[in-house]
């Protein structure tokens, strides 16, 4: 499966992780082990080989220290079907068993339940008050007179929303 690409004869060392760089050389870091290493460290560079990479083939470090290459696996490949052994049973006869059938129980079905029509929304009546001001007009003095009248106005009343609304106070 894999092949030997150069001997190098790197020997390892517990705690780092060793690689071919994207220059073909050997080159390792240090592992990250339970959350003590945060971030990149440096990459040391242990032997320059300058090995040329094809497409599709992975590099390695092997267990004797050399730089060694293998075809990737792309989708994978397709397994080929174990055949199943049949066994043929011997037939032999068996005594018959009385066997009792047991009562069927019928279950109820759940009735589905209608869907609630909601009434209509009140209607909310809300007196405004108008105010019409006259202007009176006398030879030398000004008279100005005020009326109030009293407007109905009809509101719909919405939905209630599920947001906090604050009411504002009326003032009389």
């Amino acid at each position: 499966m894999a092949k030997k690409v150069k001997k190098v004869g790197v020997k390892k060392v517990k705690g780092y992780l060793y690689f071919v760089d994207k220059k073909g050389n050997v080159a390792r870091a240090t592992m990250a082990r339970g959350g003590k290493v945060k971030g990149r460290k440096k990459i040391e560079v242990v032997a320059k080989v300058g090995v040329k990479k094809v497409k599709g083939y992975l590099y390695f470090i092997d267990k004797q220290g050399d730089i060694s290459c293998a075809k990737m696996a792309r989708g994978g490949q397709k397994r080929k079907a174990k055949k199943k052994k049949v066994v043929k049973k011997k037939v032999t006869k068996k005594k018959k068993k009385v066997v009792k059938k047991k009562k069927v129980v019928k279950r109820k079905v759940a009735k589905k339940k209608k869907p609630v029509k909601r009434k209509a929304a009140k209607k909310k009546v809300t007196k405004k008050k108008k105010v019409v001001k006259k202007k009176v007009t006398k030879k030398k003095k000004k008279v100005v007179k005020r009326k109030t009248v009293k407007k109905k106005k009809v509101v719909k009343k919405k939905k209630p929303v599920k947001r906090k609304v604050t009411k504002k106070k009326k003032r009389r």
